[in-house]
């Protein structure tokens, strides 16, 4: 094996926990605000807004 499969693992994982952190930044916006604008606007900035919320709250 020539190394390849590891840089395939790495970036689906990569891509999990940005979609990931999104979805539960839109969650998390969503029940705290009800705003679609707010939702949008902290999936953008998606694990910043979640450890955010978890420190404040």
């Amino acid at each position: 094996m020539n190394g390849t499969g590891i840089y395939v693992y790495r970036t689906e994982g990569a891509r999990f926990g940005i979609s990931f952190g999104s979805a539960m930044a839109i969650a998390i916006s969503w029940s705290v605000n009800k705003s679609i604008l707010w939702a949008i606007v902290h999936g953008l900035f998606s694990w910043i807004y979640v450890i955010y919320y978890a420190i404040t709250r």
